[in-house]
């Protein structure tokens, strides 16, 4: 009796573990499956610059340089081993020690009485995507690894590895996904309405 006893007391445990296994499993792969979005920096301001507007993206030798470098429309971000400059201003421009990656516009206007500046880092596995959003301003992205794309009412757009894509103006519903069939890693850069929320449901029916 005493051996039958702890026999099921055993496979009692041996069930619960499992479950208990599985249910981490589930929540691992859960996970994995979403398309993850992390804010990585942000600032308000209360004047854009004059003219036609480009966001232009620079990588720094070290934090210190980027920082020491930041105007008053920039953003600097540590991203995927990388020190960025993110600065808001007219085409053609360029920073001291700065290596230019990339110059994304000429963006949308947009028009409030306060602005948030504010760079996401975003991706995830292949077939992954966002809700259907809207954001108050203008997001443009840069990849830095994969394939994005983009749905909107105009259609749909791509842009992979160290290529941008400028998205369009206020208000547009979209969804952002994963096209490719590797692991999607990007940035979202957004001047947009900071009085109004950040990103808000919609639908592209």
């Amino acid at each position: 009796m005493k051996l039958r006893s702890l026999g099921v007391r055993h496979i009692g445990a041996l069930m619960i573990s499992l479950s208990a296994f599985g249910l981490m499993t589930s929540a691992t792969l859960s996970e994995e499956n979403k398309f993850f979005i992390k804010p990585m920096v942000e600032k308000k301001i209360t004047e854009l610059p004059s003219g036609p507007l480009y966001w232009r993206l620079e990588n720094f030798p070290t934090l210190k340089q980027a920082q020491d470098a930041a105007g008053p429309t920039s953003l600097v971000a540590e991203v995927a081993d990388k020190i960025w400059l993110f600065t808001l201003g007219p085409k053609g421009g360029s920073t001291p020690s700065g290596i230019k990656v990339a110059e994304i516009g000429p963006l949308p206007p947009v028009k409030a009485s306060e602005y948030l500046l504010r760079v996401n880092h975003a991706g995830g596995a292949p077939g992954t995507k966002t809700a259907i959003h809207t954001h108050p301003g203008s997001e443009v992205f840069y990849v830095l690894a994969g394939k994005v794309g983009q749905k909107t009412p105009h259609g749909v757009t791509y842009t992979e590895a160290g290529m941008t894509m400028t998205g369009h103006g206020a208000d547009t519903p979209m969804e952002v996904f994963n096209a490719g069939t590797t692991d999607l890693d990007e940035l979202a850069i957004f001047v947009v309405d900071a009085n109004r929320p950040f990103s808000s449901p919609a639908s592209l029916d």
